[in-house]
């Protein structure tokens, strides 16, 4: 039964404004078999934006559908561009936050990359948590105060006081997300000093670009920098820093357990009120173009080949079905290569495949890493054409 109270706010003030009947339940996951990602379980998902507080949730979500435990690959840290990234928030986070030998705690620590860097970088102790971590991925160094828990985030079992607390790209991923802050405040234990860094999508982004390719089942809360920040203050957090990074697609909000003054970020319901009724045309027009664009290149016996066989890749593939006309899938991640992505079908090769077969036409599914990849094609000597799907004015990379 779909709900019709805001998780955030308990508002039923609430409009629908997308729908799909079928959609794979999990995007990160890869499977052993083209039959076995063809017959992925899909179910109905359905977002409806919250007038009240900016919340947009997928009223649809079964959190018994997802398993986080299983085969999953979100890492997006063998790509240079992220790298960088995830090293500058590092950074940022030491130049800025009281973090020289804290306490740390990750909530989602993925397969722990930004949480070994950040207690090297602080000398203090870390403690990550995530269902979907893998022992074998990552060595710590032997002087490192660091441990790694695969399992889910239970603030009863943190024994560790932090004195930081980070969550990066997990919040959307959680259907309660009211009780979720209530669980984090119980971790810290009334540390009232200690920090919070969040890292999480814009959904603002999404609704001005009607990017359907954003838009997955396991992604069943999206936030933009207000009702993120709405969320927070709700549970009693401050906010003492907030705005977009990574070409304006991640919220970086740093927060502590006492007020704070509000930020001008933060007054921006108004606005996202306009995006999430215009999102329904949007989100039909660029259907529609890459639809149309896809479907030609077929038609006209070009090859198209997407590179990024994670989410994004997925949901563009399956929300219209456009794998039947796709050729070639490909991503850098060497744990995702030889294996089939859900709903699809399509198995991960790696870019050194593309020389066999070279595609003319290269969809890349996150415009931040264009000038990366085109790199690499052009040092491959392949000269395909290359798009980005963030707008239908998308032109070619020269």
């Amino acid at each position: 039964m779909a709900r019709d109270q805001c998780p955030a706010c308990r508002s039923r003030s609430l409009t629908a404004i997308y729908r799909l009947d079928s959609i794979p339940v999990q995007s990160c996951i890869l499977l052993d078999s083209e039959e076995e990602a063809r017959n992925f379980p899909r179910r109905p998902l359905e977002l409806r934006f919250c007038d009240q507080c900016g919340l947009v949730f997928n009223s649809e979500f079964d959190l018994s559908m997802v398993d986080y435990a299983s085969a999953t690959e979100e890492s997006q840290h063998f790509s240079g561009t992220f790298n960088r990234f995830a090293l500058s928030l590092i950074d940022d986070i030491v130049e800025n936050d009281d973090v020289a030998g804290a306490r740390i705690l990750e909530i989602g620590c993925g397969k722990g990359d930004f949480l070994q860097a950040l207690v090297e970088k602080t000398g203090g102790r870390g403690l990550g948590i995530d269902p979907g971590f893998i022992p074998e991925r990552i060595k710590t160094a032997g002087d490192q105060d660091i441990e790694f828990r695969k399992e889910y985030f239970d603030p009863d079992k943190i024994e560790l006081v932090p004195d930081y607390v980070v969550c990066r790209h997990t919040l959307e991923h959680i259907p309660e997300v009211g009780y979720f802050m209530v669980d984090i405040a119980r971790a810290m234990r009334g540390n009232s000093r200690a920090g919070i860094f969040f890292e999480t999508p814009d959904v603002a982004r999404v609704l001005d670009e009607g990017a359907f390719w954003d838009i997955y089942y396991e992604h069943c809360s999206y936030f933009t920098l207000g009702s993120h920040a709405r969320l927070f203050r709700r549970m009693g957090f401050g906010i003492s820093r907030l705005y977009l990074a990574y070409d304006g697609q991640y919220i970086i909000q740093h927060a502590q357990h006492r007020d704070t003054r509000p930020l001008p970020e933060e007054n921006d319901l108004d606005r996202v009120r306009g995006l999430a009724a215009r999102f329904p045309a949007q989100v039909d027009r660029m259907r529609s173009y890459w639809r149309d664009f896809v479907t030609e290149k077929s038609a006209l016996g070009q090859s198209v080949a997407i590179w990024g066989g994670g989410s994004k890749g997925v949901s563009f593939l399956t929300t219209d079905g456009l794998d039947v006309h796709v050729d070639q899938v490909v991503d850098i991640n060497p744990h995702k290569l030889g294996r089939y992505l859900p709903g699809t079908g399509l198995r991960v090769s790696s870019p050194e495949d593309l020389r066999q077969s070279p595609p003319d036409a290269v969809i890349v599914m996150n415009p931040v890493y264009r000038s990366e990849i085109a790199q690499q094609l052009g040092g491959m000597g392949i000269t395909p054409d290359i798009y980005t799907p963030e707008s239908i004015e998308t032109g070619i990379v020269v």
